[in-house]
C-alpha cells in the first residue's frame, strides 16, 4: 500500500497533465484503475477453486461489480472463487464502497502524510460534500461508522453462521456479508446464485442485514448529522429529506410488495402471514441498490418488477455506499412538481428554500440517468433473447448498482456483459461526475440573451 501511495504521489508532482486532471476525471479514473486491478487478480488461476483461470470477460464483469458494489454476476462467487478469490472481491468491494479518496486518505494518514487542498477537493467531489471545511475530520468519522457498524453486523451474523458451519467458517461468512450489506454489494457466498432465499424465514438475519443496508445506504453524512443531533437538537435539510424519503421508500415499497405477491404461488403464496410481511419488507430494502434477495425474483408478477425497477431506478442517498440517483434527487424532483402544481416559484420543505441550482442539477441527474437507462436497455433488447421487462430490470440494476437480476446474468451475450460493465460503473461513478469529466471545464458565459417564453406542457 505505501508502495501505491508513494507511485501516486510522484505522479502528482512530476507528470503536469495528471495535475492538471479535474477532481471528476481523478475519480473516474481511479475508479477505473482498481477495477482493472481487481479484473487481473480474479482472472489468476489462484482465485478460482478449479485452478483454471477465468475468462477475462468474466473476471473484468465481476471487478466491476465488485467496485462498484453492484452484486450482478455472471459466476457464482462461492462455487467459482477460491478463498483467495473471495478476498480479491470483498476488498474490492470494501474500496469501492468507501470510494477511492476515502482508502487514499487512509492510506496517508496511516503513513502520517498531510493531505494537501488538492486532496481535500477530491475528496469533497468524492463524499459529494458542500464545502471544503472539515473533509478530514468527516473521513475518519467515515472510517469509524464502517468499522463499528460493519464489525457489529459480522457478529450477529455469527451468531447464527457459527452454529451452521463452525467457528471459523461461520466467522467469515459474518464478516463477508456484513461489509456486502453495509456497501449494499449484494455478493453472497451460499452458492447457486441462491442469495440469501435459504435465510426467508429468518429475523435475525433478515434484520441484520436489512439494518446495514439502509445504513450504509442513508450516507455518511447523514450518519453523522443524525449522531449529532442528540446533541445540537438540529438536522440538516438534507439530512431530513433522505430520511423522510427513505422511510416513505420502505413502507410504500413493502405495502406495494406484499399486495403484488400475496397470492403469488411461486414467491409467497403459500407463506404465512409473517413470512409474507418479512419478505416484503426484505425486498423492498434490497432495491435501494443492495442486491440480495429472499424470493426468487424471476418468478414474480411483472407489475412488481416494473415497481422494483422505480426502487432501483431511485436508489441510495448521496455520499452513501450506494447507487441510483439518490434519495434526495428524487425528494427535491417532487418538491419542484409540487410546488408548480401549488403555483408557487420556489421549492421549499421543512421551512427552507431549496435553490433553484439543486433543482437543476436533480433534473439534469434525472435526464442523463433516465437516457442511460434508455440506451443500455435498447441495447440488451438487441442483443440478448429475453423478454422486455427482464432487459429493463437488469439495465436499471446495473445502474443502480443494485445487483438483483431476474436470472439473465449469466446468459448475457459478450455485447451484454460490456454493456453492463459500463452501465455499473457510470452508475457507481455517476452520470453527472462522468459528464463533467468528459466537459473538462465549466464554461462561463458572461452575455445573457433576452428571455422569452416557451410553452411547455
Amino acid at each position: 500500500m505505501a508502495g501505491i501511495a508513494d507511485v501516486i504521489s510522484h505522479l502528482y508532482q512530476k507528470l503536469p497533465r495528471f495535475q492538471r486532471l479535474t477532481p471528476s476525471q481523478v475519480l473516474v479514473i481511479g475508479f477505473a484503475g482498481l477495477i482493472f486491478l481487481g479484473a487481473i487478480l480474479l482472472s489468476l488461476p489462484i482465485a478460482s477453486r478449479d485452478g483454471q483461470p477465468l475468462r477475462f470477460i468474466n473476471a473484468l464483469f465481476t471487478a466491476t461489480s465488485a467496485v462498484c458494489v453492484t452484486g450482478l454476476v455472471v459466476v457464482d462467487t462461492h462455487d467459482q472463487f477460491s478463498l483467495f478469490g473471495q478476498l480479491v472481491i470483498i476488498l474490492l468491494i470494501q474500496a469501492g464502497g468507501l470510494g477511492i479518496m476515502v482508502v487514499s486518505t487512509l492510506i496517508a494518514l496511516v503513513l502520517g502524510r498531510r493531505i494537501g487542498l488538492r486532496g481535500r477537493i477530491l475528496i469533497q467531489e468524492a463524499m459529494n460534500q458542500f464545502t471544503l471545511e472539515g473533509m478530514i475530520r468527516l473521513i475518519k468519522q467515515v472510517i469509524a461508522v464502517t468499522a463499528i457498524v460493519e464489525g457489529t453486523g459480522a457478529l450477529l451474523l455469527a451468531f447464527r453462521f457459527i452454529p451452521q458451519m463452525g467457528f471459523v467458517k461461520g466467522l467469515y461468512y459474518g464478516v463477508f456479508h456484513a461489509v456486502s450489506a453495509f456497501c449494499n454489494a449484494g455478493f453472497d457466498l451460499f452458492g447457486g446464485f441462491r442469495s440469501l432465499i435459504g435465510y426467508r424465514d429468518d429475523v435475525l438475519v433478515n434484520l441484520v442485514m436489512t439494518s446495514l443496508i439502509i445504513t450504509g445506504g442513508i450516507g455518511f453524512a447523514v450518519i453523522t448529522d443524525v449522531w449529532q443531533y442528540f446533541k445540537t437538537k438540529h438536522l440538516a435539510l438534507n439530512s431530513k429529506i433522505v430520511l423522510a424519503v427513505t422511510a416513505a421508500l420502505i413502507l410504500i415499497g413493502t405495502a406495494t410488495i406484499l399486495l403484488l405477491e400475496w397470492d403469488n404461488p411461486r414467491t409467497m403464496g403459500d407463506l404465512p402471514l409473517g413470512s409474507k410481511i418479512l419478505s416484503s419488507y426484505f425486498q423492498a430494502v434490497t432495491p435501494r441498490t443492495a442486491g440480495f434477495n429472499t424470493l426468487p425474483i424471476g418468478d414474480m408478477r411483472s407489475a412488481t418488477l416494473f415497481f422494483i425497477i422505480i426502487l432501483m431506478f431511485i436508489g441510495a442517498s448521496p455520499g452513501s455506499t450506494g447507487g441510483g440517483i439518490k434519495t434526495t434527487t428524487f425528494g427535491v424532483l417532487v418538491i419542484a412538481v409540487w410546488s408548480v402544481v401549488r403555483g408557487r416559484e420556489d421549492s421549499e420543505a421543512f421551512g427552507r428554500r431549496i435553490p433553484h441550482r439543486a433543482v437543476y442539477r436533480a433534473l439534469a441527474v434525472a435526464m442523463i440517468s433516465l437516457t442511460l437507462v434508455v440506451v443500455v436497455t435498447m441495447l440488451l433488447s438487441i442483443t440478448e433473447r429475453v423478454t422486455f421487462i427482464r432487459v429493463l430490470f437488469e439495465a436499471t440494476s446495473a445502474f443502480g448498482t443494485v445487483g438483483l437480476s431476474t436470472g439473465i446474468t449469466p446468459g448475457l451475450t459478450a455485447i451484454g456483459k460490456i454493456a453492463i460493465i459500463l452501465t455499473m460503473f457510470a452508475g457507481r461513478v455517476g452520470p453527472l461526475t462522468i459528464a463533467t469529466a468528459i466537459a473538462q471545464r465549466l464554461c462561463i458565459n458572461g452575455v445573457k440573451f433576452p428571455e422569452e417564453r416557451v410553452m411547455v406542457g
